[in-house]
């Protein structure tokens, strides 16, 4: 299954519109995202992240929601695969 997950971003790494990326963390796993659909999004801004895209901004109090959730369901050791493959620089 195909998930979507949210993450804080850490730090901005390009800011090139179309190749945006950033590290985002994810409850401690940190993954380089792709940063371009949500070029207002900046460090401490909390995304939702599909394939690798953050694809949406949402609030902090939303984002701990769905955490709390995922370590309900046993899922958050599964995220590591699911968040996002490379992305290619």
């Amino acid at each position: 299954m195909c998930l979507a997950v949210p993450g804080m971003i850490e730090e901005i790494l390009t800011e090139d519109p179309l190749m945006r990326t950033g590290r985002v963390n994810f409850g401690g796993l940190i993954k380089e995202i792709n940063l371009a659909y949500v070029p207002e999004a900046g460090v401490g801004d909390y995304v939702i992240v599909h394939v690798g895209f953050a694809i949406s901004i949402l609030d902090e109090a939303e984002a701990n929601r769905v955490f709390d959730y995922l370590e309900q369901m046993g899922e958050l050791e599964d995220l590591e695969g699911q968040v996002s493959p490379p992305v290619d620089q």
